[in-house]
């Protein structure tokens, strides 16, 4: 009833740049927060990003100052603008919103696919 779909990943040089989009679409009342993930080789998958309905955000230490959080609660899409890339942002980058469906009026987690992002030293 409700998709994620994530794009913008890529391969990049450190020091590069990537934004990262993911569209939302289906049986969608609204959408509260909505944030980004990562998930490197063999680690667990760690929040990166997120910003609420109102658009307050707030970051993971280790991506504060280089990554920016946006949405457009028009169109039901965040993105994730990645400067100053480094090769430890390597990883899956997943986004994730708690939803209300239109038809059950219920709250759910939903997540993207995953989109790749690597960088070379």
């Amino acid at each position: 009833q409700v998709q994620f779909v994530e794009s913008g990943g890529g391969l990049v040089q450190a020091g590069g740049s990537l934004r990262l989009s993911c569209a939302a679409s289906g049986s969608i009342f609204s959408i509260n927060i909505m944030s980004w993930y990562r998930q490197a080789p063999g680690k667990q998958r760690d929040l990166v990003a997120i910003i609420t309905s109102g658009g307050s955000t707030n970051y993971a230490d280790s991506v504060k100052g280089r990554f920016t959080i946006s949405r457009d609660n028009v169109k039901n899409m965040v993105y994730l603008q990645m400067n100053s890339l480094k090769p430890e942002d390597t990883a899956v980058y997943y986004c994730h919103a708690a939803v209300k469906v239109t038809t059950t009026r219920l709250w759910g987690d939903y997540w993207g696919q995953g989109t790749q992002v690597t960088v070379s030293s």
